[in-house]
């Protein structure tokens, strides 16, 4: 036994090798010392207390605990209550009350031990996710600094190409110089310090910049106030629905937002008459790595709190009902 306890010691500080295999090992060893109480002791001796090594036995069980959980825990512990009873049988002494309490403290400690255990396991967990998240975080910061100035140049050489060729070229260069206008403007705006993530915006001013003669903005006519924060990041998702309509649609698909003021929160629709979303569709572009209805409007909808409902049939268009809570 103290053998081992130096053996066992040693394997469990490394990490590596704390796992169940070791302690596999660690357990037989434990069992077999408590049956070799039988070649060790008489009969008299177990009426007296329980075995030596029954003490050191709860070494094992802790180990269980805080390697393969509570579950494991109480399994070990009624086996050594069950070993106990062997171990009596066959030397022929009296089963006394010490047995029933060594598998009540088992059990109490074991489970104890392994509760905290994978609470410490899921608190590291959370820590490493939080950690490499922020690690992704700066990564992007990075890799946008490096390229932005790339497309920005990219974007006014094909505007500015565009107008000079005329025709569908001149089309392509005015969307690239939309796409230039807003881009700046976002880069712009992150990096101006924000003046208050409670002001009131009204949403209907933010929406009626979307307005075009193929989408229509209808609204209450009393404001329908946000903070602005929440209100620029509605408008943003909304945004992003439309842009779905004019990539994923035919030309001149048209579309309609509605906006719905109400007490417990603002509900936006968005609807199109284009071909609508297979089933499936929005699952299988999020696989393959395309997403941006992921991000730009399920990503901004669930940050601030808020649900998005996406109702579309073949060839009946498609409905994107946002709801977002006043709270």
């Amino acid at each position: 036994m103290a053998l081992w306890t130096v053996v066992s010691a040693r394997l469990y500080a490394r990490p590596h090798l704390r796992d169940r295999r070791m302690l596999t090992a660690d357990l037989l060893v434990a069992f077999g010392c408590l049956l070799a109480t039988a070649l060790a002791a008489g009969p008299h001796y177990l009426t007296q207390a329980a075995p030596l090594s029954a003490y050191w036995f709860a070494g094992a069980v802790l180990a269980t605990g805080a390697i393969a959980g509570v579950r494991a825990t109480l399994l070990v512990a009624f086996l050594y209550g069950l070993g106990d009873l062997m171990l009596r049988e066959f030397m022929g002494a009296a089963v006394t009350g010490a047995t029933l309490r060594g598998v009540v403290l088992l059990l109490l400690t074991g489970t104890a031990v392994g509760y905290m255990a994978r609470v410490a396991h899921r608190a590291e967990e959370r820590f490493a996710r939080a950690v490499e998240m922020e690690a992704r975080m700066r990564e992007r910061e990075q890799i946008a600094r490096s390229v932005h100035d790339s497309v920005l140049q990219v974007l006014t050489l094909v505007h500015r190409r565009g107008e000079e060729a005329g025709g569908e070229a001149a089309e392509l260069g005015r969307m690239a110089g939309e796409q230039e206008v807003r881009l700046r403007a976002l880069i712009s705006g992150a990096k101006t310090p924000v003046r208050s993530l409670t002001e009131a915006v009204d949403l209907r001013e933010l929406l009626r910049g979307q307005e075009s003669a193929l989408v229509s903005v209808a609204g209450p006519s009393e404001p329908v106030e946000l903070p602005e924060h929440a209100a620029r990041e509605l408008a943003a998702a909304v945004h992003a629905a439309l842009d779905n309509v004019a990539a994923h649609c035919p030309e001149g698909t048209r579309s309609w937002v509605l906006v719905e003021d109400e007490e417990t929160g603002v509900t936006v629709s968005v609807r199109d008459e284009g071909p609508g979303i297979p089933a499936g569709r929005l699952e299988e572009a999020r696989r393959e790595g395309r997403l941006g209805f992921a991000q730009s409007l399920l990503g901004r909808v669930r940050d601030l709190g808020g649900t998005v409902e996406v109702v579309s049939e073949p060839g009946e268009g498609t409905e994107i009902e946002i709801r977002l809570p006043r709270s």
